[in-house]
């Protein structure tokens, strides 16, 4: 019978609006202090501003709250964040630092060139028209002075820190490359290291088997004989002989079944057979005689007795540091005068292997190779409780040396054979890792400060010489005040009424037209060479102008320079 109901699907938690593409949680808590901050910065904002001009900050009681939302879905939403800010801060220049804090951080997430582009260049855009349609209906200019501050704050705001963003993500990214090449050359090591162990172990395996199942099957021949002899002289010892040679075969399947632990012992080894020579006096003299046919200038200095009463694992270790170090020096010093130096003394064998700079360099510079050959050595003489070195000399030479007990114990292994040693130190990298990511943070956040600094300075930089160009960019036209023109033609050229400069004229100007019904005091431009105050006077018969005088008078209070009141 079967079921028709669906198949589960697996719940996964809603996504956070306040959380990036590979971010998991709530955020709730980064949220709040994100919320926090912003505030602070907005009001910052609007407090410098507002020196500059007050109607520039706009409305920001009204409008700060959306802006607050707009940077806090910035990561989930970051189309919507840049361009809501970027329309906002054209509106409500307080939100100006809010719109750089959302471009870094869109164009620092996304890694397609087009998209980023086509978002920055968009709200800047948005930015540029939202403040020339504004402007005129916020009573702060015409339309060309809303353009001109757009432009001002859609380059220090949008395309400054949106190439920062997009220069930290390309950052971002490079580290994240490497740091996975890094663990990938480290996991290749460790697997090189791990081979070479594995292959040494296999070679000692192998020599063991043939060492020792030798030496069984010497037993087990001798057993056989004599079970033969002793069924003629003596039948009542000849199932004692039986016993032997069972004894010897069976001893030599386990052994079978022991070293396979090691390694496959049926598979070539790479080493030559061994013999009873190997590592003796004798065997050392051939392989040094060997690499002098070669054309190497070598020097054999041997002190102690000879190594035949020694174990054969360690005359084998032997047998194999002075091959590998003279292979190693046959390929990579060729030329170079070597010394190698056997020293027997008392419980320990110490073997060198040093070769000095060669004479002519290697056709193909390959540093030292793979390195598993000195690795290998390092396995098979920490196995039988020694230890081996390898490195350059201060000359520029390398050296070889190792020292190993010449009656080794039969479980000896000293802690240098543990394959992964450096996992005791897993807690210490990891709490380093700790450490360094606190420490990235932190300077994260302060160069984030330092930069969000420069962008306000920047920006009000900005605003205050847009600000200063105000008559220019938003009044003044083309046309000088002439009579028989009206009113609003003579404000668009010469500016609205000065309440300073009328309170500065009360009781000094010259007496007005008869027929004049009002009249218009500009701000000119400040004081004259003998230090009075230019001022220009406009009079109307209605709304047509009639007559234009200019005269000075003392100055008693100075005309602020960076506040301006406009009727």
């Amino acid at each position: 019978m079967t079921s028709s109901a669906p198949p589960a699907v697996e719940k996964r938690p809603a996504r956070s609006p306040f959380a990036g593409p590979d971010e998991r949680g709530r955020q709730l808590w980064r949220a709040g202090g994100e919320a926090v901050l912003a505030a602070a910065v907005v009001l910052l904002t609007y407090l410098g501003e507002s020196e500059i001009e007050a109607r520039l900050a706009g409305r920001v009681p009204a409008l700060a709250a959306i802006g607050i939302a707009l940077v806090l879905v910035r990561r989930r939403f970051p189309v919507v964040g840049v361009v809501g800010l970027a329309a906002l801060m054209a509106v409500a220049p307080a939100a100006a630092l809010l719109t750089a804090v959302a471009a870094y951080t869109a164009a620092r997430q996304w890694e397609t060139t087009q998209r980023r582009v086509g978002l920055l260049l968009g709200a800047a855009g948005v930015a540029m028209v939202t403040g020339a349609a504004s402007a005129p209906a916020l009573d702060v200019g015409n339309w060309v002075f809303g353009l001109a501050l757009g432009a001002v704050l859609a380059v220090t705001t949008v395309v400054v820190p949106g190439l920062v963003g997009t220069a930290a993500g390309q950052q971002d990214r490079l580290l994240g490359a490497l740091r996975e090449r890094a663990a990938a050359a480290e996991e290749a090591r460790l697997l090189a290291d791990s081979e070479a162990r594995v292959r040494e172990r296999t070679r000692i395996a192998a020599e063991m088997h043939d060492l020792v199942g030798h030496r069984l099957s010497v037993v087990s021949l001798y057993s056989d004989g004599l079970e033969m002899v002793l069924r003629k002289e003596a039948p009542g010892l000849r199932d004692e002989a039986a016993v032997v040679g069972r004894a010897a075969r069976e001893a030599m399947r386990e052994l079978r079944e022991v070293l396979g632990v090691l390694g496959p012992v049926g598979q070539t080894t790479g080493g030559e057979a061994l013999t009873d020579a190997t590592g003796t006096r004798a065997d050392i003299e051939a392989l040094v005689e060997e690499s002098r046919g070669a054309g190497i200038p070598l020097e054999l200095d041997w002190d102690g007795p000879d190594l035949d009463a020694r174990p054969a694992r360690v005359r084998r270790a032997v047998h194999r540091v002075v091959r590998e170090a003279l292979t190693n020096v046959h390929r990579y010093a060729a030329g170079a005068h070597v010394t190698v130096s056997v020293r027997h003394a008392g419980e320990r064998v110490e073997v060198q292997v040093r070769n000095g700079v060669p004479p002519v360099p290697p056709v193909a510079v390959t540093g030292l190779g793979t390195g598993r050959g000195l690795i290998g050595l390092r396995e098979r003489v920490a196995l039988l409780g020694g230890c081996l070195e390898a490195g350059r000399t201060p000359g520029g030479g390398f050296t070889v040396t190792a020292g190993i007990p010449a009656e080794p114990g039969p479980g000896a292994e000293s802690p240098e054979a543990a394959p992964y040693e450096e996992v005791p130190g897993a807690a210490v990298e990891e709490s380093g890792r700790g450490l360094s990511a606190f420490h990235r943070r932190l300077g994260g956040a302060v160069v984030g400060l330092v930069g969000l600094v420069g962008v306000s300075v920047m920006m009000l930089f900005g605003v205050a010489l847009v600000d200063r160009s105000r008559y220019d960019l938003a009044y003044q036209s083309p046309e000088k005040p002439r009579l028989g023109m009206e009113r609003e033609q003579v404000e668009r050229a010469v500016g609205p009424d000065n309440v300073v400069v009328r309170a500065a004229a009360a009781g000094r100007e010259p007496p007005r037209p008869r027929s004049a019904t009002h009249c218009l005091y500009p701000y000119a431009g400040g004081q004259g060479e003998d230090g009075k105050l230019d001022i220009v006077r406009y009079c109307f018969r209605a709304d047509t102008l009639i007559a234009i005088d200019r005269f000075t008078v003392p100055t008693v209070t100075e005309p602020p320079h960076g506040r301006r009141t406009h009727d």
